[in-house]
């Protein structure tokens, strides 16, 4: 169906005017076309942790701050704060011009509406409001956060990118109760949401905002400085046929791949009209998630036997050949970063030991009971790795369920808190961002604080304490001690496997200029 879309739009062109041949010219150069790695099935980015939504929602929303290239805030639509009673009163100031999609201006009160629906799911953001007496809009372009206590990260907390965003929408929006999604997406971004475009599991298309002023100061990189929209129209066309993706960016009806198939790389790379670079070196972390809060993953002891028997290498081997393209021994942080640790390594993550896995689990009092694995089947890399997983798990034991559905329906489905009979679920695989495990802070996989957090909704009072412990320390020889408290004690609470680090390339027309690091997003890129 998308090969045939695709075809349609060239025979549309085809057809064109011999007369308006400069007008189709123009009409095609001001449209960017960019297949995305799997259908975007949720707009909402406070009800979903999903990438695809986060990538969608930086393109609608703005955000008070951002992230730069070196991953320390700096004001985006605030023009700056003053902080004041030792920290614990803060003024944000909005800076000048900032509209919504829908014409309305873009107030404090919207910011503060904005904050506490993304800060009521997110981790980062329920630190900050823990830390808040009182915020308020004293008037119409400044945000006030009245503290009980001093809170540096606050910008760091309105920056945070991944995996949720403290996206601002106008007020009326922002009231929506953080367990119902916002269906109508107007924001004050850089382009605007075409709702009467989008077509579930095909299509989704935005347009640039006119009345977007971007910063008149900084460098673009991450998620902060200018955000210049150069095309008049994005579109995102899902293909989850890889063939047909690969056929489409070469012969020129697509100018963007986000995650060309590995095994289709080095032929992409060959193509001399194509650039194929990883731009994220932050890559991703594919990992398995347990349902801590059913059987059989409720038992502790289960989990941290299943956590014994993987081998991270086996893992990688099975999305790439190329060991370039992946990197094992990762445990709680981005490697590279300040608060990566080797805890627990050498007990963890080597050859797998099939018979003391089984001895393990049958001494965890594993009776047998169903595993519900749910398997994203359109997925380019969950997909084989979720099955190596199902492989594994066979292989040591479990009685495993293979729930084969796409990702959009996943995404849907792991919000159920409901036992495996009833449609529940007992793990899934999933992928972290670099930018979701920089550290305690803004990572959501290694929470442990209940029904309150991430979907698998570990409990472990220790492991919360370390975080809070972190939060509150300024020295970082400090921090990094606890960072690596609380990877030994993710090993022994075993909410979830790390699978590896993966680095993937994104592929795109050579006629296409200006591709930021990171995550894929669509401003400072044009046609050359």
């Amino acid at each position: 169906m998308q090969r045939r879309h695709f075809l349609g739009g060239v025979s549309a062109a085809a057809l064109a005017p011999l007369a308006m041949p400069s007008l189709a010219r123009a009409q095609t150069e001001s449209v960017l076309r960019f297949v995305p790695f799997v259908d975007l099935s949720l707009l909402d980015p406070v009800a979903t942790t999903a990438t695809p939504t986060r990538n969608h929602a930086f393109m609608v929303f703005d955000t008070l701050y951002g992230l730069d290239a070196n991953f320390q805030p700096q004001p985006q639509m605030v023009q700056g704060h003053v902080i004041e009673n030792d920290g614990r009163l803060w003024r944000l100031t909005l800076r000048d011009g900032l509209r919504f999609h829908d014409g309305s201006a873009v107030t404090a009160r919207d910011c503060v509406a904005s904050i506490r629906r993304w800060a009521s799911r997110d981790s980062f953001g329920q630190a900050l409001m823990v830390a808040t007496d009182e915020l308020d809009a004293p008037d119409d372009k400044t945000i006030r956060f009245r503290l009980n206590r001093s809170f540096p990260l606050l910008p760091a907390a309105l920056a945070k990118a991944s995996p949720s965003m403290c996206a601002i929408m106008p007020e009326r929006l922002a009231k929506t109760e953080s367990t119902r999604q916002v269906t109508e997406m107007v924001g004050s971004g850089p382009f605007r949401w075409l709702p009467d475009q989008h077509m579930a599991g095909a299509r989704a298309a935005y347009a640039r905002f006119d009345g977007y002023v971007p910063r008149g100061d900084g460098t673009p990189g991450g998620t902060a400085g200018p955000k210049v929209a150069h095309f008049e129209r994005v579109e995102w066309t899902t293909m989850p046929d890889v063939s047909a993706a690969a056929n489409a960016l070469q012969v020129g009806e697509v100018d963007w791949w986000e995650t060309p198939s590995p095994d289709l790389v080095q032929m992409l790379r060959r193509h001399r009209q194509l650039r194929v670079e990883v731009k994220d070196r932050q890559g991703l972390t594919p990992i398995l998630r347990f349902n801590c809060i059913q059987p059989p993953f409720d038992n502790v002891a289960l989990r941290r036997a299943v956590l014994r028997a993987v081998d991270q290498a086996e893992f990688m081997q099975s999305y790439s050949s190329d060991p370039d393209t992946w990197h094992v021994k990762l445990g709680m942080f981005c490697p590279g970063t300040p608060m990566a640790n080797d805890v627990g390594f050498d007990e963890l993550f080597g050859k797998t030991d099939i018979e003391r896995a089984k001895q393990e689990i049958a001494a965890s009092g594993y009776k047998g009971e169903k595993v519900a694995f749910m398997l994203p089947m359109d997925h380019p890399v969950s997909a084989p790795l979720g099955q190596l997983g199902m492989d594994l798990f066979r292989r040591i034991g479990l009685n495993v369920d293979i729930q084969a559905m796409d990702t959009g329906t996943l995404f849907q489905r792991r919000n159920s808190r409901e036992p495996v009979e009833k449609g529940g679920w007992s793990v899934f695989p999933s992928m972290v961002s670099g930018l979701n495990i920089l550290d305690p802070a803004v990572t959501s996989v290694a929470r442990a604080n209940g029904l309150q957090g991430w979907y698998g909704w570990p409990t472990s009072t220790e492991a919360e304490r370390l975080r809070d412990a972190w939060m509150e320390e300024q020295d970082p020889a400090a921090q990094k001690k606890l960072a690596e408290q609380m990877q030994a004690q993710a090993w022994r609470d075993a909410t979830f496997i790390p699978t590896g680090q993966i680095f993937q390339p994104m592929a795109w027309r050579r006629t296409i200029d200006g591709v930021l690091d990171g995550f894929v997003k669509f401003w400072n890129v044009r046609r050359v």
